[in-house]
């Protein structure tokens, strides 16, 4: 029996942030999306479930409800704690972000905004795993084969075919399509890891996300990284940690252990303890700094994680899985009526653009990544550095990227503009 055949003027692999926003996008400017989910929702991914005011912003570009019933939770800026110092930083606001940053499970944002493309018009197919590329005689991608998943994404069949001039890999730190096109991580960028739990605390609506920024495993050096607090508004705080790969400790640490012994020094200012863990505790992979490239090549447009767009400065890969979708389905509207050939062509734009918005920025954040993951480098940050406000809210504004233009830039903006064009954008070659 031959598998049905699905046609679509774009197939989307994966229906995270980035799937999501891209298909929401899309179908919104009236093509026809087909997005293909391994999982059902709802469905839990690792993540701190924080949003900066630049993902902020990209939710209100899709048009996304960000009302507190529906599990919003706001926060005023950051609370950071190191070497002895304390201090609490607000988000500036101004050249187009919000004054405000959200929190919400990524077992109801992603939900959220697959239902959201939806309803804008794509046809999402849940348990539905993309397995392998169909490639045309001239070596174009012409889809994916699919097949259905059980709830442990184990395959059941039936298999089928989904069609299109173009996909977009929106699945992830793995990107199986992308293998499977020949588009390999690279080995020069830095990677993460991201360990998480969850904990009931009467702090949960607490108005500032919370980052330590001294994290060691008995007693040892500083690593490179910084644990969190993340209230949730719901009655629970999301609890976690990332580390770089740019330490010398970096994979000879026992994370949870590292975990466990900062809950034990810090856990009474928030009363949690081990018998307020709500689930276990699971950890997964942080691809950073454009670590999967070219961006497009054959009919296959990478957006999100799928690419490596996670910042090197503070683990956060939301905000750029957003914009890139945002970014992707311009390009793609752009020149979706155009004969074949021409828009082959056109559709190279795409690397080069978001290699201009965000390469830049990530080349610093590699340099940062290298710097931190010298301990003794680590340490003289943590003692002298946190006792300087203007230097710490530098810091939030770049490591948030977060910095504004025109009439609402002030020195800092501008300084950090200046560091972001002074380095090369090598990120995408």
């Amino acid at each position: 029996m031959s598998p049905e055949v699905i046609d679509a003027d774009v197939v989307v692999v994966g229906a995270g942030p980035a799937g999501s926003a891209t298909a929401a996008h899309l179908a919104g400017a009236g093509l026809d999306v087909v997005v293909l989910e391994k999982s059902s929702f709802p469905r839990d991914k690792v993540c701190g479930d924080a949003l900066t005011p630049r993902a902020v912003r990209e939710l209100g570009h899709l048009g996304v409800p960000m009302r507190p019933e529906d599990g919003w939770h706001r926060n005023r800026g950051l609370r950071l704690i190191g070497g002895g110092h304390r201090m609490e930083i607000d988000w500036p606001g101004g050249g187009g972000f919000p004054d405000y940053g959200l929190t919400k499970t990524r077992m109801g944002l992603d939900e959220t905004l697959a239902r959201h493309a939806q309803r804008a018009g794509a046809r999402l197919y849940e348990q539905v795993a993309a397995t392998d590329p169909i490639v045309g005689s001239d070596g174009w991608l012409e889809g994916v084969r699919a097949t259905g998943t059980d709830h442990r994404g184990r395959k059941v069949g039936p298999d089928a075919h989904f069609r299109a001039p173009l996909t977009v890999a929106c699945d992830g730190v793995s990107s199986r399509i992308s293998v499977a096109q020949g588009v390999q991580k690279r080995d020069d960028r830095p990677m993460g890891v991201a360990v998480r739990t969850y904990h009931s605390s009467p702090r949960h609506t607490d108005d500032y996300l919370e980052s330590w920024l001294e994290l060691r495993e008995s007693g040892g050096d500083p690593m490179p990284g910084y644990g969190w607090l993340f209230p949730l508004g719901d009655g629970t705080v999301n609890v976690g940690l990332g580390i770089l790969d740019t330490s010398p400790q970096f994979g000879t640490v026992n994370y949870r252990k590292v975990l466990d012994e900062w809950l034990t020094v810090m856990g009474h200012e928030w009363e949690i303890d081990e018998s307020t863990q709500l689930e276990r505790v699971r950890s997964a992979a942080l691809p950073m700094a454009f670590n999967r490239t070219p961006h497009f090549r054959d009919g296959l447009m990478l957006v999100g994680d799928s690419a490596g767009m996670v910042s090197p400065f503070n683990g956060e890969g939301i905000d750029y899985a957003l914009e890139s979708a945002r970014i992707a389905a311009e390009v793609i509207v752009t020149h979706h009526r155009m004969p074949e050939h021409r828009r082959r062509a056109a559709l190279q734009e795409y690397p080069q653009i978001v290699r201009d918005r965000f390469g830049g920025y990530f080349t610093l954040g590699r340099v940062f990544a290298d710097l931190i993951g010298r301990p003794e480098l680590m340490g003289l940050g943590i003692k002298y550095g946190m006792g300087v406000d203007a230097l710490m809210t530098f810091a939030v504004r770049l490591l948030g990227n977060i910095h504004r233009g025109g009439q609402d830039a002030d020195a800092m903006d501008r300084v950090i503009a200046a560091l972001i064009r002074a380095v090369p954008a090598t990120t995408n070659d």
